[in-house]
C-alpha cells in the first residue's frame, strides 16, 4: 500500500479550534478522519477528540492487518464513540451533551470505502473531475432532495443537522463503497470551515492541479481569507493513491512494502482536552464492542 498523505487544522475566528483529524495505517489497510466538533453545545472539542480516539483504537485492535468486515467495523465504530461521548457527558454532570460531526475513509485492498455523520464532507477526485462527495445530513439538502423528487419543501434553517454523535438520539449515518482506487486518485476528507466558503468547482480544481502536500494549505489560505475574520475553523485531511512502483515518489508519500504485520502506525494525538480515560482504555473499548454488537444482534433478529 503506498500513498502521499497532507493534514492541515487552522483556528478561523472563532475563540478556539474544534476541530480533530489523524490518520493512522497497517501494512494492509489505512484510516483517515476529520471530526468537527459543534458549536452551541459544550466541550465540542472533546467530543471530536472521543470520536476519533476511540474509532482509531478501533482500528489498531482489529486491523489485523486488515479489517474483516468494513460495515460491521464502521456500524461499531461510530455507536462506540457516541456511547463514549454521552458517557463523558454523565461522568462529567453536563446538563448538555458534547456533539460532533464525522467523516472517515478506510482503504485497503486497492479499494476505498467511507462513513459520515453530519456535515464534515469527503471528496473522491480523479482526472481532475469530482467522481463522488458526501451529502450532508443537514436540512438544506433534505429539502434538495425533496426538491429533487417534486415533493414540498421543508421550512428550516439550512445549517441545522438533523443527525451527529453525541446527540441524545442513535446517530444516522451514510457507508459507500467499495470504490476502486486508480494511481493519482485523490480523497479530501474536510470540515465546514472549507467547503461552506469554496465551491465544490474550486475544491476540485485546486486539489487536482497540485499534490496534496501543496493542494492542502493552499485550499485552508484560500478559505480563511475569504470568509475574513468570521472565518470558521477549516480541517484537512487529504491522501493520493499511489502504485507501489510510483517513481519518484510523491511528497510525503507513505509506504508500507516492508512493515511488519502487527506494526501501527498513527498521527492521531489526545490535543490536550480531557478525557474520559476510564471508558477509553482497551477494556472499556471491548466492552463497547460487545454491548453494540449485541444491540445490533438484537435489532437485526426484530426485523427478520
Amino acid at each position: 500500500m503506498k500513498f502521499s498523505v497532507f493534514q492541515l487544522s487552522r483556528k478561523g475566528g472563532r475563540e478556539k479550534n474544534e476541530d480533530r483529524m489523524g490518520y493512522c495505517y497497517t501494512k494492509s489497510a489505512g484510516l483517515f478522519l476529520v471530526a468537527d466538533g459543534m458549536g452551541g453545545h459544550p466541550a465540542g472539542e472533546v467530543a471530536a477528540q472521543i470520536a476519533v480516539q476511540t474509532i482509531s483504537t478501533l482500528f489498531q485492535t482489529q486491523a489485523k492487518p486488515e479489517i474483516a468486515n468494513v460495515r460491521a467495523f464502521f456500524d461499531t465504530a461510530i455507536l462506540a464513540a457516541h456511547r463514549q461521548i454521552l458517557l463523558y457527558a454523565a461522568e462529567h454532570d453536563l446538563t448538555d451533551t458534547p456533539r460532533t460531526t464525522l467523516v472517515l475513509a478506510l482503504l485497503q485492498e486497492g479499494v476505498a470505502h467511507w462513513m459520515h455523520c453530519g456535515d464534515s464532507r469527503l471528496y473522491f477526485v480523479r482526472n481532475g473531475e469530482l467522481l463522488a462527495r458526501t451529502r450532508d445530513h443537514s436540512h438544506v439538502e433534505q429539502r434538495k432532495a425533496a426538491r429533487h423528487a417534486g415533493q414540498a419543501l421543508l421550512l428550516a434553517n439550512r445549517n441545522v443537522l438533523y443527525t451527529c454523535l453525541g446527540s441524545p438520539t442513535r446517530p444516522e449515518y451514510d457507508v459507500t463503497g467499495p470504490l476502486s482506487l486508480l494511481r493519482g486518485d485523490k480523497l479530501l476528507l474536510c470540515s465546514d470551515g472549507l467547503w461552506g466558503v469554496l465551491e465544490d468547482a474550486d475544491i476540485v480544481l485546486h486539489l487536482s492541479g497540485h499534490g496534496v502536500s501543496h493542494a492542502v494549505p493552499e485550499l485552508v489560505e484560500r478559505a480563511l481569507i475569504k470568509a475574513g475574520p468570521r472565518s470558521d475553523n477549516v480541517t484537512l485531511v487529504a491522501l493520493e493513491w499511489e502504485t507501489p512502483d510510483a517513481s519518484p515518489p510523491l511528497r510525503g508519500s507513505v509506504s508500507t512494502e516492508h512493515m511488519d504485520e502487527g506494526v501501527f502506525a498513527s498521527t492521531v494525538q489526545v490535543g490536550g482536552v480531557e478525557l474520559f480515560m476510564d471508558d477509553l482504555d482497551d477494556a472499556g473499548i471491548e466492552r463497547s464492542i460487545a454491548e453494540i454488537n449485541a444491540a445490533i444482534r438484537r435489532t437485526a433478529s426484530r426485523r427478520t
